[in-house]
């Protein structure tokens, strides 16, 4: 008993996914009926604050933010979450949509919804996430608990070292914004009988979004930013993966994260073959290819590659040690990468606010980015795009030196500022 009692939220709700996760994998075709009462638990709202939180994120239409409710306090206002939910009370804003721009001059569409929808959301999340855990297959791995970009990296490279000379590079135009709404909710209801939880989806996918004062809905598409969409995102991509499993597998193997995904194939006929399939699985899901951004690479030359992640993939030639000459797949950082790179660091030190701060505090601000990036991006076939990443890092520190000490000239300030910034334990990329 005093056991129980010591057991936080958190473990208490892994708990129950862990039953859930385990009824779901006993038998595939079980519909759950008794969800809805899980959702607003005491310790399944508290765990969904708390990821809600570390999350951080601004305040939705209603203005409320993380820390409003922090001085109101968390135990009242999750006492309020659970008493509109079990009182079938709850009704969720619409998302207020604000736009980043893009490099190509475009704006990518980005919902913000209120804090308690994604409190709520979240928790839903908590519950329904292991009984779809337990169908999705093994090619998929974005959004997924214990799943990684640098997972999905290691399979791509490994199918490519094996025989794997052709790919099919595919983007589906507008994933978010394209959702067959209707055919999504069938999906869910293959696992969910639950009245009452599938009431909540349909509501998040009705809400809209506000934009300029006016509410906007459609029948198409997840709420962009909602906590529950690249579940809801994986949920109707999986009936792709399912039917690749089922009439794909011979052509090539399948990689997926998220809307994009790549298919590594052993022919060309193959990789061609693939792509008719692609096509028409798409097609049946509502969907539509990118006419320019999908398309069929052939890496046995090693004359070509694709990027795929953020890295960038190719065949290059090597040689055994009794001079056996073979091809293996190298990755590293691509262009459009290293240029993102290259503008959180511009965008950091380049304005005239920038000289106000010391560099101890640059330093403070770049290491765990720095940390981050080579993380992620370091291979042994990266090191000299890195190394020239690090470059521009001492670069960019020289000019907002100079500018700081009001010099004309900043490669006089090179070698200085460099010192200093070592002193002050500037990590580095390579």
């Amino acid at each position: 008993m005093n056991a129980e009692r010591l057991t936080t939220p958190k473990e208490k709700v892994q708990q129950l996914q862990e039953k859930l996760g385990h009824a779901a994998k006993e038998s595939k075709k079980r519909r759950f009926h008794a969800l809805y009462d899980k959702v607003y638990r005491r310790d399944v709202l508290w765990e969904a604050w708390r990821r809600v939180r570390a999350n951080k994120g601004a305040a939705g239409i209603d203005g409320e933010t993380l820390q409003d409710i922090e001085k109101m306090g968390a135990a009242q206002f999750l006492m309020d979450c659970e008493a509109r939910l079990r009182g079938n009370r709850y009704h969720p804003q619409p998302v207020r949509r604000r736009y980043i721009p893009k490099k190509d001059g475009k704006q990518r569409p980005f919902g913000i919804p209120t804090v308690r929808d994604r409190v709520v959301q979240m928790a839903t999340k908590l519950i329904i996430e292991p009984i779809f855990e337990a169908d999705f297959q093994e090619s998929s791995f974005g959004f997924r608990p214990k799943r990684s970009a640098k997972q999905a990296l290691e399979r791509i490279r490994k199918a490519c070292n094996r025989k794997g000379n052709w790919v099919v590079d595919v983007d589906i135009q507008g994933y978010f914004d394209n959702i067959n709404q209707e055919k999504l909710m069938k999906l869910v209801e293959m696992r969910i009988s639950d009245r009452r939880v599938l009431k909540l989806v349909r509501k998040w996918l009705a809400a809209g979004v506000m934009e300029e004062g006016t509410i906007r809905r459609s029948d198409l598409g997840t709420p962009q930013g909602g906590v529950i969409s690249p579940l809801l995102a994986n949920i109707y991509l999986n009936y792709f993966d399912t039917l690749w499993e089922r009439h794909g597998k011979q052509y090539g193997e399948l990689t997926r994260y998220a809307d994009d995904f790549v298919v590594i194939c052993k022919t060309k006929r193959d990789a061609q073959r693939a792509h008719n399939l692609i096509h028409a699985i798409v097609e049946r899901l509502e969907l539509t290819l990118h006419p320019t951004k999908t398309r069929i690479v052939g890496l046995w030359t090693g004359e070509e590659g694709f990027d795929f992640l953020g890295m960038h993939h190719r065949k290059t030639k090597a040689e055994t040690s009794k001079g056996r000459v073979y091809y293996t797949t190298q990755q590293w950082l691509c262009k459009k990468a290293e240029q993102h790179i290259r503008d959180v660091i511009k965008e950091r030190l380049a304005p005239p606010k920038a000289r106000v701060q010391s560099i101890e505090q640059h330093v403070q601000w770049l290491n765990p980015k720095i940390r981050g990036w080579k993380n992620y991006y370091g291979t042994p076939y990266s090191t000299r795009k890195m190394a020239k990443l690090d470059f521009y890092i001492g670069q960019r520190l020289a000019k907002w030196y100079a500018k700081k000490r009001q010099r004309r000239r900043w490669m006089s300030s090179y070698r200085e500022v460099n010192v200093i910034a070592k002193q002050c334990g500037l990590s580095t990329l390579v």
